[in-house]
Order: C-alpha cells, then structure tokens, then sequence
C-alpha cells in the first residue's frame, strides 16, 4: 500500500523533532552531572586537605586558590599543585601536593601541610602502591606513623634528623619495611627544603 505523499515528511519531521529533544535532554543532563561531579570534587578536595590543616586556621577558599609548580624536590619534573591559605588576606600556609619517588612498590603520593614559620601542620598519603601489611602503614586509617611528622620543621630538627633511625635519623622505620618510610621521610624533608627557598614568592603569584 502506497503512502500519501505528505505522510513521509511527517515522519521525518516527527523524528527530527524527536532527536531534537534527545539530544536537549542529553546535554541537559550532562550539564546537571559536570556541575554535580565538580561540588563533590571540590568536596573531596577540601576534606583531604583539612586532614593536614585544620580548616579554622583559614577563610580563604583554599581549593581554588591554587598556583602550580614544577621542581624536582616535589618528587618529580611534573607540575604539582600548591594550596594556599589564607586568614583575613594574610598567609597562613601552604599545602603541597609533593610525591616520594622512591617507594619500594612506586611512587607515594603526599599532602605536606607548611606554616608559615617552616613547621609541619600535618602529611598525608593520599596514593600509594606499598606492600599490604609492610609499607601501608603510612596510611593514618593504619597506623599514626605519619602523625609523627606534625609540628617538626627543618629548624627544630635538622637536616641530619630528618632520616629514619636506621640511617641515623630521628623517624622510626617499619620491622621489613625500611624502603617505604625511608621514602616518605625524604619527601617530606625535600618538600620542607622546596617551601624553604621559595616561601617568599608563593603567596605572591
């Protein structure tokens, strides 16, 4: 059976329509998801850094008041994030994205919390492949290793100290896992040394 002429047409008006409206709902959609993805990323963002600073020391929006820098003793020649807080629009400290290349199993992603007189407010891990059991005790949900570096600075310490107790230092190491503290003490200390040198221009960019 033969179509009326005008029937095809219809039809393809109909579904062009149809498409039009898939397509609105989909960007729609994808519009409603990015903002959504965006707060919780913001979310996360700001809950990993209050681990290593607590939130009442600053009312600047630390998440986005952000400068990005690239020098080896943050771990590696890839740009790295530096957080900064700020109390009524006076420094109070940074939070440095820095990374320990040599763990036993790769490299071991840190938070590394600076006042602005040199002292530690508090490292975190925040990605890591070491051995369950052995090298994941740097974690603070399994162990207070890391809690140990809270308050220190390269001023009360020294640099001698900033090394595990097996090298001399001041930092306990893990029985069998001597490689991953090792590390992560290194960072620390290198990330101390990076805010050392360049303190005075952070906050200035």
């Amino acid at each position: 059976m033969k179509l009326p002429a005008h029937k095809p047409l219809a039809l393809a008006i109909l579904l062009g329509m149809m498409s039009l409206v898939g397509i609105g709902l989909v960007s729609l959609v994808f519009h409603l998801s990015k903002a959504k993805i965006a707060d919780n990323q913001h979310i996360a963002t700001l809950q990993l850094l209050q681990q290593v600073l607590p939130a009442n020391l600053y009312d600047n929006n630390i998440v986005n008041d952000t400068i990005q820098v690239t020098d080896p003793l943050l771990g590696d020649n890839l740009p790295t994030t530096i957080y900064r807080a700020r109390y009524q629009e006076k420094p109070v400290a940074v939070v440095i994205a820095s990374a320990a290349p040599e763990g036993y199993s790769g490299k071991i992603a840190l938070l590394v919390g600076i006042k602005v007189d040199g002292s530690l407010a508090g490292v975190r891990v925040i990605a890591h492949q070491e051995t369950p059991g052995l090298g994941d005790k740097i974690e603070s949900e399994r162990a207070n290793w890391i809690l140990s570096f809270e308050q220190q600075s390269l001023a009360k310490l020294g640099l001698p100290q900033w090394a595990v107790k097996r090298d001399g230092g001041y930092f306990d190491q893990f029985s069998g896992a001597t490689i991953t503290p090792r590390a992560v003490v290194k960072a620390v200390k290198n990330t101390l040394l990076y805010y050392q040198s360049h303190q005075a221009e952070l906050f200035s960019q």
